[in-house]
């Protein structure tokens, strides 16, 4: 078995956190030298005192993007597997609807999110909606690239056996298409959030529900920049993490990918 941890994976997390940490020690030092007010740049510290004196509200509000994020996240992914599935049946449904994907990549999700407020009453689900629509394409163009790229020769054995579509989609396509898939998914984790956030600004709603772009707005407003900055802070921290999480997943199941592969 080998070992939990090596130089080399240990230099990864150790250069980060040595780079932030100067970065950090040169704003403080900065802006104590330079006697910067907060209002108009706080020192991390200031953030710091901000981030524990509202820790309650802005966890609360963290909670709320995530739920947005994570809800937009696996309807992106279910919508967009989909479509990609669909997309490899068929090159006339893909030179189809290929179009129209692509539009919703293209169009700034600030145009079309008032609309989609607008249209569904229940502003939880618009802003799902809204974050699904940023983070889907990732899903799709990567899928559909990996359903596709499959091995001409396995192809042409599977053809030749007379294999069904459906076992060439379960036993040839589907396993070639999944480091595609999981790229995909390191992309749209991080789109998710970003149409989130997005979302949240458009619409500006506040009470029970709301995120931590409500309490940037607020922040901005009373010119309170160390909350501000808390709150940037939190969402910096889960993107982060879900990043994190995502390269995890990835390594994890492409590992056991590889060991299928050499089973068969």
């Amino acid at each position: 078995m080998k070992p939990l941890l090596h130089n080399r994976d240990v230099l990864p997390v150790i250069a980060p956190v040595a780079i932030g940490a100067l970065i950090l020690a040169v704003w403080q030092g900065t802006c104590t030298v330079l006697a910067v007010p907060d209002y108009l740049f706080p020192a991390p510290s200031a953030i710091g005192h901000a981030l524990t004196a509202n820790w309650l509200t802005l966890l609360g509000a963290l909670v709320g993007t995530l739920r947005v994020t994570l809800l937009a996240f696996a309807l992106a992914v279910v919508g967009g597997t989909a479509v990609a599935l669909l997309f490899a049946q068929s090159r006339l449904i893909e030179i189809s609807l290929l179009p129209y994907a692509i539009m919703l990549q293209v169009t700034p999700i600030v145009a079309i999110a008032p609309l989609i407020i607008i249209m569904i009453d229940d502003t939880f689900v618009s802003l799902v909606i809204c974050a699904a629509v940023v983070a889907i394409f990732p899903i799709i163009s990567n899928t559909t690239i990996g359903l596709k790229a499959v091995d001409p020769g396995l192809l042409a054995y599977f053809r030749m056996v007379r294999a069904s579509r459906w076992q060439q989609l379960v036993r040839l396509r589907v396993p070639s298409a999944v480091p595609f898939f999981l790229a995909g998914l390191r992309v749209s984790s991080g789109l998710s959030l970003i149409g989130a956030v997005v979302a949240e600004f458009v619409a500006g709603t506040g009470g029970h529900s709301a995120g931590l772009a409500y309490e940037i707005l607020q922040a901005g407003f009373q010119l309170d920049m160390p909350r501000m900055f808390a709150a940037l802070l939190l969402i910096t921290v889960a993107g982060v993490a879900m990043a994190l999480a995502m390269a995890g997943l990835s390594r994890i199941a492409l590992a056991w990918h590889g060991t299928g592969g050499d089973e068969h």
